[in-house]
């Protein structure tokens, strides 16, 4: 069901993208991605309303063991423990058809696995519960069909100073969608300029 005020959970997508508009380099190598500090600032400001994380396989592990290894870090920042905190805390859904999880795994007790046919049926259960917003980080193979099925309600793309040339693009395999830009500014310190899209016009149903 909803929340008590009757609103249902939103599933938001953020990605950072190269401004040639991959968001990951060849090979899913990251590191010619132009990451700048206000990227977490950003990230912080949507796990802060989130109850759910949503991802592909792949990024669940590099999210998770990225994030564990700074929780266990004492020369971090208190931004990146509190980050580390929620990604480690929160409900985690893995759409994938490969992912086990083993029951003694650290993550085992807050993820749940489900198939790529059984994932829009779980995220329209969750929007439901009205139990925060489901948030998703880059997993473009996992977002792009929730997309085309209507799921995202809003999509934040993060465009860096940076060209990668090639590598996974931001958007492919899917029909034509049309959005309506929200509002777009420049993150503060950074050159990352942030456009955010309602996608209530994105989107197939079946």
């Amino acid at each position: 069901m909803a929340d008590q005020h009757g609103e249902m959970s939103r599933l938001i997508v953020s990605v950072l993208t190269s401004l040639d508009g991959y968001y990951e380099g060849p090979g899913h190598d990251l590191s010619s991605m132009p990451f700048e500090d206000a990227f977490n600032d950003h990230n912080l400001e949507l796990l802060r309303g989130a109850g759910t994380l949503v991802y592909g396989s792949r990024w669940f592990r590099q999210n998770w063991d990225t994030w564990s290894a700074v929780a266990d870090d004492d020369t971090a920042s208190d931004r990146d423990h509190e980050i580390a905190r929620r990604v480690t805390a929160l409900d985690a859904l893995v759409i994938s058809d490969s992912l086990t999880i083993g029951a003694d795994a650290p993550f085992a007790g807050t993820t749940r696995v489900v198939s790529r046919d059984r994932g829009p049926a779980e995220i329209e259960r969750r929007k439901r519960s009205g139990d925060g917003d489901l948030v998703m980080f880059g997993s473009g193979t996992t977002w792009n069909p929730l997309l085309a099925h209507g799921l995202v309600d809003e999509l934040i793309v993060l465009v860096g100073a940076g060209l990668a040339g090639g590598g996974s693009p931001l958007y492919s395999g899917g029909p034509e969608s049309g959005l309506r830009l929200i509002d777009a500014a420049v993150l503060p310190g950074s050159e990352l300029v942030r456009l955010r899209y309602d996608t209530s016009s994105a989107g197939v149903t079946s």
